[in-house]
Formats: structure tokens, C-alpha cells, sequence
């Protein structure tokens, strides 16, 4: 692991009863784009607002290269940051919005210069210093915000879902000319947001927040691939969730039995690993035991065969066209055999023209394993 530039220890701020950040802790390697993601109220705003020197912690500290920035005022901490609404003047031009935060700086004006003309030059909107804000185009202010965040020459740029205001086909676009131009500068990033797709798209790496605690920090494959527990298999993807025993286990593979039938599937699970999975698997489950697990199944996991007395079947309820795939939605359980949640139903990812709707077709893991996760009942 790189040597941390930004680094993030136990961070904690409570609102009155409401703990907005517990104890939230985070290494972010220089010139790395960290994703701060998660669903409205789990902290990633207030996270940020810390960082930016607008909220102070009750407990925590915060240091930029080996120095603690947790006391300093925002100014003093160089860092960059673009707002959600970017907060353009519309009184000034694009130069003047730009050169706003040098105004404190007290430089002189050849150098000034220079730093706008660059900072928009890195955004590739050289030679518009005179062009009012209004006249641009939602993209391009987008960027204004950005080369006015870059022009101080901050140590660590911060983005709160700067692209939210945008349309879908130019946040797509503009989604790749950012990440294009945070790897060029190679500058310390955190971005907060709440779409997986951006922060997957954008980020090296993703901190999965929920109720203002780190659920789980990796690359977007980890998370995807590897998820350490119940909230982040549900949250990252997609997955359906069924019901199961452990019918034996062998290895790192548990074999377990989907409630309400006698299929079973042979599920990996990474043994010592210390996650959730690997405690589900190998630590509370037993050979045989009663209590239920959570199987998590991604879409892509599992495919559509015949249906057999030995393989999983059910009813195709449901298909999605996605151009060169449809998505399946097949009850493989009737109703009250899975337990308290009723029917158990699984999404499959298969060829557009496998089945039709009302189809009995049969459900089997592609890989054994792969796209398999395996949780306790009672964990959160």
C-alpha cells in the first residue's frame, strides 16, 4: 500500500443524538481519486464538510502529508473543493469566478493572471476569461467550478456530486474528461457521491458509508467481487437474496440448501479472510444447522437451463430487455417456503430470447462460487 498523503483517524461529529461520522478512519495515497459513496444520511456530506474545515469534529484528526490539518481554518488547509450547485458568481465573468479564491492571496496581478489563464487552460476552456458565466453551457460551468478550485494550486481537490445538475448524456461525457483531468494533474481527490455508477466510474478507490460508519474501503472490484458484509452486497449491484442451510461444509465451500427445497449449490468463501463472509461460512454456520444464512446472488452468477428434479426451477415472472441481454426475474420458492420474506425470487442475466415470461426453466451457478455470498440472517 502507497504511502498515505491524506489521512483520515477515527473521525467523529455528532448533530445533538445523531452521530452524522463514527469513528471513520481513511488512508487516500497521493494523486489517488477516493469515492466517498452511500445513500442520503450516511455521512458522506458532513465527511466531507470535516475535511473542507466547515464542520469541526468532536473527536478525530486529520493530517495532509504527515502534518495535522484538523485545527486550521479552511484557507489554511490548501485544499480545492467545487460544490454540489458549483456557486458561480453571476455578476462576474469566467475569469472573475476563477480568480475569486486569490483574492486573498494579495498577488500580483501578472500572476494572477497566469493562474486563471492556466487553471482554464487545464479545463480546456483557455481564452473565455471575458465570457459571462450565464452564457456557458451547464458542462462548461461545471468546469469554471473546477478551474477556480484548481487555481489556488490546492493540495487536495474535494468534489460534493459535482455532476448531479447535469443531464445523463453529459454527465456521462463530462464523467470522463474529469477523471481524464484529475489523473493528468495527478492531484489528492475526494469525491462525494451517491450513484454507484460515478463513483465506479470515476474513482481509484470507494469508501462505502451507511449510518456515518466505514462499511468497507477497496477498489470498485473488491467491493463488487469481495463484499464484507450484508449492507454492501445489497448496496453495490445487484443481488438477489434467498434463503439457505448449511448442508456440509468442505474446504473453503459451503454447501447450502435453499430454504423450501432440496437444491443445494456449492458456495466459496474466503476462510480467515476475518469478513463477514468468511465468519458466516466457516465460524456460525454449521454442517446441518437449522438457523438461516443469507445467500446473495448477482445477476451474472447464475444462469437459465432446463428444468430438472436436481436443479433449482421455477417460474420466469418477469424480463427485462437490455439490448444484447434480458434480465429474468424466476420464483424458485412459493410463497411462505423462504421463510419470513415469502418467495424467494432470483435475477438471472441471460441471452435475450432464453425464455418468456411464464416459462418453467431452471436456475445453476455459472461458476461455483464466483457471484456467491454468503451472510448470517442476523448480521446487519
Amino acid at each position: 500500500m502507497p504511502t498515505p498523503f491524506l489521512s483520515i483517524h477515527a473521525l467523529t461529529k455528532r448533530f445533538g443524538s445523531v452521530t452524522a461520522v463514527d469513528g471513520v478512519s481513511l488512508d487516500v495515497p497521493q494523486g489517488d481519486l477516493l469515492a466517498l459513496l452511500g445513500p442520503s444520511g450516511s455521512g458522506k456530506t458532513t465527511a466531507l464538510r470535516l475535511l473542507a474545515g466547515f464542520e469541526t469534529p468532536d473527536q478525530g484528526r486529520i493530517l495532509v502529508d504527515g502534518a495535522e490539518v484538523t485545527g486550521l481554518a479552511p484557507a489554511a488547509r490548501r485544499f480545492g473543493m467545487v460544490f454540489q450547485h458549483y456557486a458561480l458568481f453571476p455578476h462576474l465573468d469566467v475569469g472573475g469566478n476563477v480568480g475569486f479564491g486569490l483574492e486573498s492571496r494579495r498577488l500580483p496581478a501578472a500572476e494572477r493572471a497566469r493562474r486563471i489563464r492556466e487553471a482554464l487552460e487545464l479545463v480546456e476552456l483557455g481564452g473565455l476569461e471575458r465570457r459571462p458565466v450565464g452564457a456557458l453551457s451547464g458542462g462548461q460551468q461545471q468546469r469554471v467550478a473546477l478551474a477556480r478550485a484548481l487555481a489556488p494550486e490546492p493540495r487536495v481537490l474535494l468534489l460534493d456530486e459535482p455532476l448531479s445538475n447535469l443531464d445523463p448524456g453529459l454527465r456521462e461525457r463530462t464523467r470522463r474528461e474529469l477523471r481524464a483531468l484529475i489523473h493528468r494533474i495527478g492531484i489528492t481527490t475526494i469525491l462525494v457521491t451517491h450513484e454507484q455508477e460515478e463513483a465506479f466510474d470515476l474513482a481509484d478507490h470507494v469508501a462505502l458509508l451507511q449510518a456515518g460508519r466505514l462499511m468497507q474501503v477497496g477498489t470498485p472490484e473488491e467491493l463488487y467481487g469481495m463484499p464484507e458484509n450484508r449492507f454492501v452486497a445489497g448496496f453495490i449491484g445487484r443481488a438477489s437474496v434467498v434463503r439457505v442451510t448449511v448442508a456440509s461444509l468442505e474446504g473453503s465451500v459451503a454447501r447450502v440448501r435453499m430454504a423450501g427445497t432440496t437444491t443445494t449449490w456449492d458456495v466459496a468463501y474466503p476462510a480467515g479472510s476475518g469478513s463477514t463472509a468468511a465468519r458466516g461460512a466457516g465460524g456460525l454456520a454449521k454442517e446441518g444447522e437449522t438457523t438461516g444464512l443469507l445467500l446473495y446472488v448477482r445477476p451474472e452468477a447464475v444462469r437459465l437451463v432446463e428444468p430438472s428434479d436436481e436443479v433449482l426451477s421455477g417460474a420466469v415472472v418477469e424480463r427485462r430487455y437490455l439490448g444484447g441481454a434480458a434480465l429474468y426475474t424466476v420464483r424458485v420458492a412459493e410463497p411462505g417456503s423462504n421463510g419470513p420474506g415469502g418467495p424467494a425470487f432470483i435475477e438471472v442475466l441471460g441471452e435475450p430470447a432464453a425464455a418468456r415470461v411464464g416459462d418453467r426453466v431452471g436456475v445453476v451457478p455459472r461458476t461455483a462460487g464466483a457471484g456467491l455470498h454468503l451472510f448470517p440472517a442476523d448480521e446487519a
